[in-house]
């Protein structure tokens, strides 16, 4: 398992495209679910690519599903605070765990501001729902901590239960045919055009980078 602390992540060349991010809001083929909302809106952004390859999964789906969008970009001072808060539970868990493992365990649930698949607009948090927008059995809810959930969140957990299994593999089937990767860890975290999904996909350098949203509007407004 790769997990995102891996010195081979950050060693990934960074490149960026310069592709759009879209409004998952103005787009009503993909639902989107507003628990992770944020007053600017951030969280129902994605690049055009991810995008297309969510709708390419979704059209994969066994019929009476879909895919249920719940975070897709997240900012680097979002990234950082829950990069640190949830360091800092685990210290206060675990006092004798050494620095290197601290780092180790907190990037199993969240990535470190410098190799973020989410500030790059090219990660997706998301679930498997009805078509009336029912969330599905995946074993855990989305966000649930490797500390809390004893590691069930990690997409191929021995431990859930038949009916979870079946909807985590339809997932692993539509997506990762779709071209995005998943961050192991996480059943719900998929990603395409990071650091992560060059690495393991073998791509000489990111599609996507860093994005400052803020920067971009004001851009697009003086353009």
């Amino acid at each position: 398992m790769i997990l995102l602390s891996d010195p081979r992540v950050a060693a990934v060349p960074s490149a960026d495209d310069g592709e759009e991010l879209l409004d998952l809001r103005e787009l009503p083929e993909l639902r989107l679910d507003d628990r992770a909302a944020d007053p600017a809106g951030a969280y129902a952004r994605l690049r055009a690519g991810v995008v297309d390859r969510l709708l390419a999964a979704q059209r994969a789906l066994p019929s009476g599903m879909r895919l249920l969008v719940v975070e897709g970009y997240r900012p680097y001072q979002a990234q950082l605070a829950i990069f640190t808060g949830y360091r800092d539970e685990l210290r206060r868990r675990h006092p004798d765990w050494s620095p290197e493992r601290l780092h180790r365990e907190t990037t199993k649930f969240v990535s470190p501001v410098e190799v973020a698949p989410h500030s790059t607009g090219g990660a997706v948090d998301l679930t498997l729902c009805t078509e009336d927008g029912v969330e599905l059995d995946l074993g855990t809810v989305i966000d649930a901590t490797p500390e809390d959930s004893d590691d069930a969140c990690f997409t191929d957990a021995p431990t859930i239960g038949a009916t979870a299994r079946r909807h985590r593999q339809i997932m692993v089937g539509a997506l990762g045919g779709a071209g995005m990767v998943n961050y192991p860890t996480e059943w719900w975290h998929w990603s395409y055009g990071d650091r992560y999904w060059a690495l393991m996909t073998g791509a000489p350098h990111t599609r996507y980078g860093p994005v400052d949203l803020a920067a971009r509007a004001i851009g697009s407004r003086a353009g």
